[in-house]
């Protein structure tokens, strides 16, 4: 990074340009897709979000702080996420059997069966908002885009000890393991 003593480093015409299309088109498929969920499953995103990280956690379950950390979410947010999952039967809150103030997430029967129901049609927005536009060789420069993004940033996520880190890394490497990160992020 630039010592901040030194000028700007300005973004000239063709950078600006890519980087507001970028910014624009990014927070345009994510509204897209949050809407046909909430269309097709009458859930938003981060509901979706923590319905299948449950789903993949080993018993359906997981740590509320670890579920936060994961969600990218603040603890208070990820509890009001979880009570109002509860109301709807999709996830029950249990205590930490060895941290009275730790409890955990569990996905339910009915939260796996809305999961179930709510994936198909999620999938197929992805798809037709993201990959159906894209030729293949687009998908591939996306890839190799994504990838090398993920490279320089997770590290530095990584070295200020942001929490997350740690799952997406895992998440990542249960992915392709070959493209996971050659060497862990330091702790």
């Amino acid at each position: 990074m630039a010592d901040p003593r030194d000028a700007p480093r300005w973004l000239d015409a063709d950078e600006r340009r890519v980087w507001l299309a970028w910014v624009i088109a990014t927070r345009l498929l994510w509204a897209q897709l949050e809407r046909d969920l909430q269309e097709d499953a009458g859930m938003p995103f981060s509901y979706y979000e923590i319905l299948v990280m449950l789903s993949e956690s080993p018993d359906r379950s997981r740590r509320m702080s670890e579920l936060a950390d994961a969600t990218q979410s603040s603890r208070s947010r990820l509890s009001h996420a979880i009570a109002r999952l509860e109301e709807l039967g999709w996830v029950e809150r249990r205590g930490c059997p060895d941290d009275r103030r730790g409890s955990y997430a569990v996905l339910t029967r009915a939260g796996f069966a809305a999961l179930e129901t709510a994936a198909p049609s999620h999938v197929e927005s992805v798809r037709h908002h993201l990959f159906d536009v894209l030729t293949p060789a687009q998908l591939a420069q996306l890839r190799e885009i994504s990838e090398t993004l993920l490279g320089h940033l997770l590290p530095l996520a990584s070295a200020r000890g942001d929490a997350h880190t740690t799952i997406i890394e895992q998440a990542w490497a249960r992915l392709d393991p070959a493209a996971a990160p050659e060497e862990p992020a330091a702790r």
